[in-house]
């Protein structure tokens, strides 16, 4: 099971680094605890993980109008970790582009 799946990269995530420099946000996978994505994240970026939040999204409903009339469906459920690290420490998504 991939633990992380992706950086949350948002202008609401993006506030919260700026304003608290040493936390970052992530989408995991569902089935994941907090000891699991703590674990990946060290792995993955080898720095050291203070806390982790973690909060389960409920998808929202879609509808769009078509040639056929309305369809409607649902986005994906997600969860979103929130990462807490030590002092000093940063994480650089953009270092690979």
């Amino acid at each position: 099971m991939d633990v992380l799946i992706k950086p949350l990269i948002t202008e609401k995530m993006t506030a919260v680094t700026e304003k608290y420099p040493n936390r970052y946000g992530f989408i995991v996978d569902r089935r994941a605890t907090k000891s699991q994505i703590k674990r990946a994240v060290e792995e993955m970026y080898e720095v050291d993980v203070t806390s982790v939040n973690t909060m389960v999204y409920l998808g929202k409903r879609q509808m769009r109008y078509t040639r056929t009339g309305f369809m409607s469906g649902r986005k994906n459920n997600f969860k979103k970790a929130i990462v807490t690290l030590n002092e000093g420490q940063v994480i650089d998504f953009y270092s690979n582009i």
